[in-house]
């Protein structure tokens, strides 16, 4: 008998469950088949307008930074005017996300974009979220070859691009898209759930913004919200 199958056995053993329960089987496998979704919080039901309203009251609450464009042409100018306004190099990091790839980085003449994962010596970095949660003003970002999970951790400042489309009213509604888009056994190696700075007060329950991770979160929120 392996490990797994042995851990599986105690715990079988101390629940006082069957291997050939029909049963708990049956039950498995329809929680598996229909994914319910929990209770939806009131809050964040709200019209497009006033969704993404909540969600950038609640970032800033919890320290973030945000600004809105109207499309994707104005993002290397804003992404510039956030490096510029914190005097910092004029230099970002980005991965392969093609979403980002479109901006005409080239007209901001001098910007550095660099490509791939941080090193952990970069300040800045450029990410392109997957959604966002209104009612926490959490950003859901994905990891991958597109938006590398480093970008995410590594850099003292973190941009964050977001479709104001992509804002959800809840937690609940980001997953159930995720298993539209990627296919409900398809997920990410990770699922980073980020609202505002890294903090921690654990040293004397002073708050240290950047403990494990950027100490700045930038949000650059595009385009109009769907209904």
């Amino acid at each position: 008998m392996d490990g797994k199958s042995a851990i599986l056995k105690k715990i079988r053993t101390s629940l006082k469950a069957s291997p050939d329960d029909g049963t708990r089987r049956t039950a498995v496998t329809s929680r598996l088949a229909e994914t319910p979704r929990g209770i939806i919080p009131a809050r964040g039901q709200l019209p497009g307008p006033a969704r993404v309203d909540l969600f950038v009251a609640m970032a800033e609450k919890y320290s973030a930074t945000t600004t809105r464009i109207a499309d994707l042409s104005a993002l290397p100018t804003a992404v510039a005017d956030y490096l510029k306004g914190r005097n910092l190099p004029a230099a970002v990091r980005i991965g392969n996300d093609p979403r980002l790839a479109v901006a005409p980085w080239g007209e901001e003449r001098t910007l550095e974009i660099r490509h791939g994962a941080s090193d952990g010596h970069d300040l800045a970095a450029v990410s392109h979220a997957f959604g966002a949660i209104a009612e926490t003003g959490t950003l859901a970002l994905l990891s991958g070859p597109d938006n590398p999970v480093t970008l995410t951790f590594l850099p003292e400042h973190h941009i964050v691009v977001l479709d104001a489309r992509d804002i959800a009213g809840d937690m609940e509604a980001v997953w159930s898209r995720l298993r539209a888009v990627n296919g409900k056994a398809v997920m990410p190696r990770t699922v980073n759930l980020v609202t505002g700075p890294s903090r921690s007060a654990d040293i004397e329950q002073t708050l240290l913004l950047g403990a494990h991770g950027p100490r700045a979160l930038h949000i650059i929120v595009v385009g109009e919200p769907s209904t």
